[in-house]
């Protein structure tokens, strides 16, 4: 298995990678890049755990609105991003997970 190195939020990661799916990794690191990015920049929130725990949401949350796909079909890296959700709706998102989590980020 093949290691890349990326970064998301500035933070450098080495992540392992099956050979020939270098594309399909760097672009799945480069939504959720963007996805922990634009909720930072919100400034709604800062802590990383918590961007991220949401990132994840946001972006299986997007997921679960595609229609679904053959299995062997595949998303070519050019196709645009979907639609980000709402600052309503990542406000929502936002208060659900605080209700979840502790303040030391722990679920409930």
């Amino acid at each position: 298995m093949k290691q890349i190195e990326v970064s998301i939020m500035g933070q450098s990661y080495l992540l392992g990678c099956p050979e020939g799916g270098e594309e399909r990794l760097k672009e799945a690191v480069h939504q959720v890049d963007r996805e922990m990015c634009a909720i930072r920049d919100s400034g709604k929130l800062k802590a990383r755990e918590r961007i991220a725990v949401l990132a994840a949401l946001n972006l299986a949350y997007m997921l679960t609105e595609r229609p679904a796909a053959p299995a062997k079909a595949s998303v070519p890296a050019t196709q645009s991003a979907p639609e980000l959700p709402s600052p309503e709706y990542i406000d929502n998102l936002i208060s659900r997970l605080d209700q979840a989590l502790d303040s030391d980020g722990h679920l409930i």
